[in-house]
C-alpha cells in the first residue's frame, strides 16, 4: 500500500505557527518576509526564498521544508513480517490501524481500529490468528470508531492510558505498566502526549526489527498538531521516539510507514538532527 504523506509543506508551516502562537504579522516582522508572501506560503505557493527565510523563526529545518514543497522525498517502503497496516477512509481523510503477531504462537495484538475494522478482522481470520489484546494510542474518534466490533463487544481486552477516556477500555498508568507480553512479542508503552492528553507510543520488540506504533504523535515529514500542548508534543517525541534505534519502523496514525533514521534526516520539525 502506497499512501501519500499526511501533510503538505504548508500544513507544517501552519502547525508550527499555531503551536508557537506566531501570527502572520509576527512572522513578517521577525523574518523580513512580507505578510502577503507568508499568506501565500500558507496557501501552498512554493517560493524557496520565502521558505528559507521563515523556517528558522518557526524552529523548522529550511532544507527539509523546501524539499517537502517540491515533493522531493517520501519514505522508503517498509515491510516487516508480523506487521500489517490497515488504512480506512474517515470523512475526508484516511486513518491507520495496525496488527502485529507472533508467527509461532499466532497471538496477535491490534493498535487502534481505524474507521472500519473489517479489513483487520478479515485478515485475522484469513491468517488464523488469535486477537489477544487491543491497545489505543489515543481516543480521538477516527482511531476508535470500530472498537466495539473489533473487541467483540469487550471480549478482547482493550487498554488505553488513564488520561484517555474510553468506555470500552481498561486504563493504565505508565508507572504500573512497564510492558506487556503476547506470544513472543514485548510491548512497551511510552508517553508521547501533546496532540492528545494521554497519547501513547507502543514500542514492540520480538519482530525482525523494532517497531513503534506512534498514533498521531509523528507522521512522515510532520507530526500531529499540538492540540493540548505543542511544546510537549515536540519534547515527548524527542525523548521517546527519536531516542529509539534508527532502524525502528514508525507506524503513524495517518500516512505511510517511515523510520526513525529517515525522520531524523527529513522531518522539518526536528532541525537538530540535520
Amino acid at each position: 500500500m502506497t499512501l501519500p504523506l499526511e501533510d503538505l509543506f504548508n500544513d507544517v508551516i501552519a502547525k508550527s505557527m499555531r503551536g508557537l502562537g506566531i501570527s502572520d504579522a509576527d512572522l513578517a516582522a521577525r523574518s523580513g518576509v512580507s505578510a502577503e508572501d507568508i499568506a501565500a506560503a500558507k496557501s501552498g505557493t512554493v517560493n524557496d526564498t520565502v521558505l528559507r527565510q521563515i523556517a528558522p523563526h518557526l524552529q523548522l529545518d529550511a532544507a527539509s521544508l523546501v524539499t517537502m514543497a517540491h515533493n522531493g522525498w517520501r519514505p522508503h517502503p517498509v515491510s516487516v513480517p508480523g506487521l500489517e497496516q490497515f488504512n480506512t477512509p474517515y470523512h475526508d481523510m484516511t486513518v491507520n490501524a495496525y496488527l502485529v503477531w507472533d508467527a509461532e504462537t499466532k497471538n496477535a495484538v491490534a493498535f487502534d481500529t481505524g474507521a472500519d475494522a473489517t479489513p483487520m478482522i478479515d485478515f485475522i481470520q484469513k491468517k488464523g490468528l488469535n486477537l489477544s489484546l487491543i491497545f489505543l494510542t489515543h481516543t480521538h474518534g477516527d482511531h476508535i470508531a470500530d472498537l466495539a466490533r473489533l473487541s467483540a463487544d469487550g471480549t478482547v481486552t482493550t487498554f488505553a492510558h488513564e488520561k484517555e477516556s474510553c468506555a470500552d477500555a481498561k486504563t493504565f498508568k505508565l508507572g504500573d505498566a512497564e510492558c506487556w507480553e503476547s506470544g513472543g512479542l514485548r510491548i512497551e508503552p511510552r508517553s508521547t502526549w501533546g496532540h492528545s492528553k494521554g497519547g501513547i507510543t507502543y514500542v514492540i520488540s520480538g519482530l525482525e526489527r523494532p517497531v513503534a506504533i506512534v498514533g498521531d504523535a509523528l507522521f512522515a515529514s510532520s507530526m500531529g498538531g499540538g492540540m493540548v500542548s505543542y511544546a510537549d508534543a515536540l519534547a515527548t517525541n524527542r525523548k521517546e521516539i527519536f531516542t529509539l534505534p534508527d532502524n525502528t519502523v514508525i507506524c503513524p496514525g495517518h500516512g505511510p510507514l517511515t523510520t526513525v533514521g529517515e525522520e531524523k534526516t527529513h522531518n522539518p520539525f526536528y532541525p537538530e538532527f540535520k
